[in-house]
């Protein structure tokens, strides 16, 4: 009963602090709303057309840019940490967010700053970062230690190829590739977001079709195997999946750390089981970038910060957190 009633009163607390955030991003300002009647007035369409505009065009679009891609990342981390069966195992560590820099890049350099172009090439970036990944790490097999290796190894090379393209092309180039690598949420607009918003909700779907295969390989690939589950197929789709849903975030918003590394851990204390919930890591994911993208309009008076460095700051202290405690 205990355990049962700590978990009501988790998910209580996620979904109130969930609430809490929505009426702050959308309705707290100066000349947006002042009291219950006004906010009654913009839900309910008689607002002035200034208030209208601010509130469901651009803060609404922004809300729902962090929920459905903190959803994604919390996902796609949540995919990865099964896999490898290792916190440390997300994109943000294994350098799927570099390849799609690197993609971004190699798109900006050839097509100039073209929106979709750039999207089309952080989706190749990633995917060719998780295809060399995936087959410099296979011995026999994947191991969950040497993915993360490998992964660590991939990013730095692709880090270094990055810092010679941004030397050796425009300025203009270099400077709009270095805002994107930021991540950011500004600009986001409902036209940006909703063709995103279809991929990244048939992507999750099939991560869900997937998770009972997924939980089978975390009992390990003999069971998996034992239990006619074809390990090493399974866990290329699962793997491509997860990758993806990291392209299509990062292609739209830039690279966002320490979401799909954190939303899978903090959904596991909340939720009493062992395995990773899929649902848990989306919702957490999901609160975790609200939360950061607040913080990063809200903290300086007279400025908006890029979301990425408000959970990169988070990250890294969470980061090395992990890491004390694997070293235990």
């Amino acid at each position: 009963m205990s355990a049962m009633t700590n978990n009501l009163l988790s998910k209580a607390l996620v979904l109130a602090s969930a609430l809490t955030l929505v009426y702050f991003t959308l309705f707290i300002g100066d000349d947006i709303a002042n009291n219950l009647q006004d906010i009654w007035q913009l839900i309910s369409g008689k607002a002035d057309k200034y208030q209208s505009i601010v509130v469901w065009q651009w803060r609404a679009s922004r809300l729902f840019s962090a929920i459905i891609i903190g959803a994604a990342l919390g996902i796609s981390g949540a995919v990865f940490q099964s896999l490898v069966r290792n916190p440390l195992g997300s994109p943000d560590i294994t350098g799927f967010n570099v390849g799609a820099f690197t993609g971004v890049l190699i798109a900006i350099a050839l097509f100039g700053n073209i929106y979709w172009y750039s999207v089309v090439g952080a989706i190749i970036g990633g995917l060719c970062a998780a295809i060399l990944v995936y087959l410099f790490a296979y011995r026999n097999g994947h191991s969950g230690f040497r993915l993360i290796i490998v992964g660590i190894a991939i990013s730095a090379t692709l880090t270094a190829f990055n810092q010679w393209l941004s030397l050796t092309v425009s300025l203009e180039t270099a400077m709009t590739a270095a805002l994107w690598s930021a991540g950011s949420l500004n600009g986001m607009t409902w036209l940006r977001i909703m063709p995103a918003t279809l991929l990244i909700v048939a992507l999750m779907g099939l991560a869900l079709l997937l998770n009972t295969r997924m939980k089978l390989l975390e009992m390990g690939d003999d069971t998996a195997a034992a239990l006619g589950i074809s390990v090493n197929k399974t866990r290329l789709i699962i793997m491509l999946i997860g990758v993806s849903l990291t392209a299509v975030a990062t292609a739209i918003t830039g690279p966002i750390s320490f979401i799909s590394l954190a939303a899978p851990q903090i959904a596991r204390r909340l939720h009493p089981q062992k395995h990773i919930t899929l649902v848990g890591s989306a919702l957490v994911g999901a609160l975790l970038l609200m939360s950061a993208d607040f913080i990063a309009q809200h903290s300086m008076q007279d400025a908006t910060l890029p979301v990425g460095l408000v959970t990169i700051s988070l990250g890294g202290l969470y980061l090395v957190y992990l890491i004390i405690r694997e070293g235990k």
